[in-house]
């Protein structure tokens, strides 16, 4: 278990293994044939050549596997991709996060990889929409954008010739996330999909997925295609910055995020939290399953972390994924 202490009692942990022990169970039978420890030999056609990749080795004539994980076929190209790994960036990945520095004509961003990444003020859409040559004027206005611990969302750009990764936020989607909470859990679990970006309407809340580990549970934010009301909002927001504290307190609860927001914000946080002790792969319908559960029990928020519901979150997994090798089998 990771993340969460849980105090089980006895029951409990009988029950918590049983379903543990079948989701293993069920997992190594829908991949007998790609799951592999160190040192099994892994079948190739040697005849149509063979490319040993990133946790192969050659030993007596066989390949065998010096990591343990899933063999992954490219073409010729074998490798063993780990489960359990370090966040690894890929171009085009969307990561979240955190503002740590800010430095002539670049931000540098916290991203849970083992070195900071790089946001280039001229890898970024301007506050005003046009897309033109960042000048001084943009470089001395750089903390009227982005300031340390700012939280963002962007995509990977790519490592430049001196080692560092850069960032690159072009679009309306990307830039400063705020009313919400950020989560930390293991990037493996959370798996590169075609889309990272959900808003559960039911809830009035928007998930970003960070392929880094970084998870972004906030209150719905209306994307604006229109130029002339993006600029006129970002103007808007900009003159409530620089009037926050002249404003009265009526007006300032206008711009508060609603309870029930707040609370749906807090539910889901919560269920991510679950997955993630769990061990078990966060995606956007596991998520809502995991909050429809905590609401159909009438359980309060702070109870989605006791020990009861953690392990019918996994008795409930078990029984998803058994019912789902009855229907292939």
């Amino acid at each position: 278990m990771r993340g969460l202490q849980l105090s089980l009692n006895q029951t409990q942990k009988i029950r918590l293994q049983k379903a543990l022990e079948t989701l293993e169970y069920l997992s190594s039978k829908a991949n007998s044939n790609a799951s592999v420890t160190v040192a099994d030999t892994i079948p190739v056609n040697y005849e149509d050549g063979v490319l040993k990749g990133h946790g192969t080795a050659e030993n007596d004539g066989e390949v065998v596997a010096t990591l343990c994980g899933v063999v992954e076929r490219v073409n010729k190209l074998i490798y063993v991709r780990t489960l359990r790994a370090r966040y690894k960036p890929e171009i085009g990945d969307i990561i979240v996060g955190r503002v740590i520095e800010v430095a002539p004509k670049r931000w540098r961003l916290e991203i849970n990889f083992s070195q900071d990444a790089v946001l280039m003020l001229s890898s970024m859409n301007l506050p005003d929409g046009i897309q033109r040559r960042r000048t001084a004027v943009d470089e001395l206005n750089m903390r009227s954008i982005f300031e340390e611990n700012d939280v963002i969302c962007a995509e990977v750009r790519g490592f430049q010739h001196d080692g560092s990764l850069h960032l690159q936020a072009r679009s309306e989607k990307y830039g400063k996330i705020e009313r919400g909470q950020l989560l930390t859990v293991a990037p493996y679990l959370v798996k590169r999909r075609k889309q990272h970006f959900h808003h559960l309407e039911q809830y009035g809340i928007d998930l970003i997925l960070g392929c880094n580990g970084f998870i972004w549970v906030g209150e719905h934010v209306e994307a604006k295609d229109d130029m002339i009301e993006d600029r006129a909002s970002k103007s808007e927001q900009q003159n409530a910055k620089s009037s926050k504290y002249s404003m009265s307190l009526e007006e300032q609860e206008k711009t508060y995020t609603p309870l029930e927001t707040r609370q749906n914000i807090c539910r889901t946080a919560n269920a991510v939290r679950v997955l993630s002790s769990l061990g078990f792969s966060i995606t956007v319908e596991v998520i809502i399953e995991t909050v429809e559960l905590s609401i159909s029990l009438n359980l309060d928020i702070h109870e989605m972390l006791g020990a009861e519901f953690c392990v019918l979150v996994a008795e409930g997994e078990a029984e998803r994924r058994r019912r789902l090798m009855k229907k292939k089998g």
